[in-house]
């Protein structure tokens, strides 16, 4: 079911929060700290929202141990920003998050790298027998043409991986040859798969691992398929990622590209959610991916 944007939990703290409760514990709390049921909820204006463990005798909320903890970030403009992100097929820019649910722009910046955190969530290798895995990268940024002033900034390089009727996965890379090639396919992809690629020869030699084989088109000959042999789905999940680029971000920072991948990916990995189920997914991916000011800074630096 679809969530309408007027509902009470995205304009009202205490809905949200037991919305949150229900969809994190089902009416059942847990203590994040020790794993215990053995928990009550506290009573009184500064202890609002507040669990205490019987058995490790800490405190928490439905926050802890979240991408939300120790935010002032109320949750209602949480389950806001979640539910714009997960309905946004090319992506939500921090300034047009931050006016929407009237934030600034830097609490509005963070908020969304968190919750492209929470979207981080691979599980497994893609493709396995009989399975079609296709492998291809691009190069994102903008034309030195178009830039108005200053130096031209470096492209990025993306590799994505796409199981055909299944997942992606998208990665951020340094160069393309065939040991980065090599590195993202074996960690992320079951070599009984078959494997679809263009012509780029760093697939060559990491190609003859797969048991189903190694299939090639050549896109600088004007050909780009062959019956199944293309590697066009790739190509289509890169037509989403660019326009958000072009029309939605901008401009993408390099210390964080794998946040935005993460979240392309997602969108692309739950395209039979609709956008409820698809927020509540992600509702669900906050639980143990606490990401700091301090680790962002960091990252970026």
């Amino acid at each position: 079911m679809n969530i309408n944007i007027t509902d009470p939990i995205f304009h009202d703290e205490a809905k949200a929060q037991a919305h949150i409760e229900a969809q994190r514990w089902n009416g059942e709390p847990v203590c994040p700290h020790c794993g215990s049921d053995r928990v009550h909820r506290m009573k009184g204006k500064t202890q609002a929202g507040m669990f205490l463990c019987n058995d490790c005798r800490d405190k928490f909320t439905v926050r802890t141990g979240t991408v939300m903890e120790r935010s002032h970030v109320p949750l209602n403009k949480w389950l806001l920003a979640i539910h714009i992100m997960a309905a946004s097929k090319k992506g939500m820019s921090a300034a047009q998050m931050g006016r929407m649910i009237g934030v600034t722009y830097k609490t509005a910046w963070f908020l969304c790298h968190r919750i492209r955190e929470a979207m981080d969530s691979p599980s497994g290798p893609l493709g396995g027998p009989g399975q079609i895995v296709e492998a291809d990268e691009t190069y994102v940024g903008g034309k030195a043409k178009n830039r108005a002033w200053g130096a031209i900034p470096k492209k990025k390089i993306v590799v994505s991986l796409v199981e055909r009727g299944g997942h992606s996965r998208s990665f951020h890379v340094a160069n393309v040859n065939a040991k980065t090639l090599r590195g993202v396919l074996v960690q992320n992809v079951d070599r009984a798969s078959t494997l679809m690629t263009d012509e780029n020869r760093g697939y060559v030699t990491v190609g003859r691992e797969f048991k189903g084989g190694h299939f090639a088109v050549n896109h600088k000959a004007a050909q780009y398929a062959n019956g199944l042999f293309h590697s066009n789905t790739a190509e289509n999940f890169f037509s989403i990622l660019k326009r958000g680029v072009i029309g939605t971000y901008h401009h993408m920072s390099e210390a964080h590209m794998h946040r935005y991948l993460a979240e392309f990916d997602l969108r692309a990995n739950t395209r039979d959610m609709n956008d409820g189920e698809r927020a509540a997914h992600i509702l669900a991916g906050t639980v143990g991916k606490r990401l700091t000011y301090r680790r962002t800074d960091a990252i970026a630096a």
